[in-house]
């Protein structure tokens, strides 16, 4: 018999079709987000479960009982959203799809620093309000890329593609915090520089990019005293994990002038978005896109695939988290 197995959300056809080929799969039709109640009733009838980082799965959400789930194939690279310790406890098994978004999180966070920069949200809105009398030297005055520096919070395989579209695009000077140090080919040729500290990164840097997990860890890392380190005039750019941020205390930094501007692609508390944020000028909005392209969707997909066809061959994990 085929492992029963259930995808949470929708994903690309061209993987679905592969899924329901594979195994006995079961799919959200409808694409409204799982509740506890029917996730917990998964562990108990399926063999595996296909989340997504919409799926909040705590301690609570794992029966501990007559648990049928052996495997948590997350379609996604960050996994703060699943409780590994209860995963490990219960042994199942937890795999994620790394290598495969790099470029596109990275492009989006290179959209956002620009679109932020050059207020090119700003100015569309006041086109398309019927607001714009015409070109003058005045208008829609913004700040400089080329030629500034970039802090990388996080030098990973995204916050490495995020620094040479910098360095290379818009010959930035490249400074970053990482926990690890980080010395090799593609650092060097960038004549990227490691820093002791986040402070020192912040302190430094004219645009700061987010690229370090989400999870209790780094919860709210960036908060006011860090704000406060900050530049006046610089930006911040988030498409790492919206609990990364303290977001108080960045709409109090925005509306104080603290830091120039913000471009945001996750939140804390996801859809949910302060309607503080949505309501300043100075920030650019977007609702999660870090991975949103045909290829990488399908590529995301089809490591989840790998995984759990390793998993059910008995064969290694090629992404295994737990």
């Amino acid at each position: 018999m085929k492992p029963r197995v259930i995808v949470t959300r929708r994903w690309p056809a061209a993987v679905e079709q592969i899924l329901a080929e594979r195994f006995d799969t079961t799919f959200n039709q409808g694409d409204a987000p799982l509740g506890p109640t029917e996730l917990k009733a998964a562990f108990l009838n399926f063999d595996a479960i296909l989340p997504t980082v919409s799926d909040k799965l705590p301690a609570s959400i794992f029966p501990d009982a007559d648990i049928r789930t052996k495997l948590l194939a997350n379609f996604g690279v960050g996994f703060s959203h699943i409780d590994t310790d209860a995963a490990r406890a219960r042994g199942i098994a937890v795999t994620n799809t790394p290598g495969v978004l790099t470029d596109c999180t990275a492009d989006i966070g290179m959209s956002l620093l620009l679109s932020v920069a050059r207020r090119a949200g700003e100015g569309e809105r006041q086109l398309r309000a019927g607001q714009w009398t015409g070109w003058c030297p005045t208008h829609m005055i913004g700040t400089k890329v080329t030629g500034k520096t970039i802090g990388i919070i996080g030098m990973g395989r995204i916050g490495k593609a995020m620094a040479k579209r910098a360095h290379f695009g818009f010959d930035m000077e490249v400074v970053f915090y990482n926990r690890s140090k980080v010395d090799d080919e593609e650092t060097r040729a960038m004549g990227a520089r490691q820093l002791a500290t986040i402070e020192d990164v912040l302190a430094q840097s004219d645009f700061v990019s987010l690229h370090c997990p989400g999870g209790a860890e780094n919860r709210h890392l960036i908060n006011a005293e860090r704000l406060a380190s900050m530049k006046r005039g610089a930006f911040l750019i988030n498409t790492a994990r919206g609990d990364v941020v303290d977001q108080k205390a960045l709409v109090a930094a925005l509306d104080s002038g603290t830091i120039a501007g913000a471009g945001l692609d996750v939140y804390d508390g996801e859809p949910d978005v302060p309607g503080a944020l949505m309501r300043m000028e100075n920030v650019v909005l977007l609702p999660h896109l870090g991975s949103a392209t045909e290829e990488t969707r399908v590529a995301m997909g089809m490591k989840a695939v790998d995984n759990l066809t390793a998993f059910f061959e008995g064969r290694a994990l090629p992404d295994k988290v737990v």
